[in-house]
């Protein structure tokens, strides 16, 4: 599969080139990122070198689609869908910290979750969120983004610092995307 490019009236997502390096570097040194990702911890450059050099070969095979999430040039954060099989696909995001807030992280999922269920992009049934029990930014925006609420998997998410448990979500292509109640947040 080749990249896929998405605009939205503020952003440009597409692959992350050598010169989004700095930036995810930066960003990555934020202790939540590397709390609630799977993310190296400790974060070196290497690791951004490593992730920008991985993404078109992740296209290639289809199963992991990554884009870097860009303003006015410049990169903010990344989001993709992973572990594309069977019309189902896992969102998964981050943002630098100065740029969190203002709907941005909205504007470009919604914009990921189109492409995933249209026909014309990946096709899905199903698109999947997970987070370790506790990121409540996370899940603040995927209940925003409509995804309902469907438990707590316990000890099943693993990063750098160690087995979580972990907060899961759906979304289904039918679904109308209106937020639900979610017991785990208490807004």
């Amino acid at each position: 599969m080749h990249p896929v490019i998405l605009r939205t009236p503020r952003l440009e997502l597409s692959v992350p080139t050598a010169a989004d390096v700095d930036a995810i570097y930066a960003a990555c040194q934020a202790r939540d990122i590397q709390r609630y990702t799977t993310v190296p911890s400790p974060y070196e450059r290497r690791h951004a070198e490593g992730y920008v050099a991985q993404i078109p070969k992740d296209w290639a095979t289809g199963e992991n689609l990554s884009w870097g999430i860009h303003q006015r040039a410049r990169m903010i954060g990344t989001i993709g869908l992973y572990r594309i099989a069977d019309g189902i696909g896992e969102l998964g995001y981050w943002m630098a910290p100065s740029f969190r807030g203002g709907g941005r992280l909205r504007e470009a999922a919604t914009a990921v979750i189109d492409w995933g269920f249209a026909q014309e992009g990946l096709d899905l049934v199903r698109i999947s969120w997970r987070a370790v029990a506790g990121n409540v930014g996370s899940a603040r925006v995927a209940r925003t983004l409509g995804f309902r609420y469907e438990g707590t998997m316990r000890q099943s998410l693993v990063n750098g610092h160690g087995r979580d448990d972990g907060w899961i979500a759906g979304l289904l292509r039918t679904d109308d995307r209106t937020p639900q109640p979610w017991p785990v947040l208490e807004d």
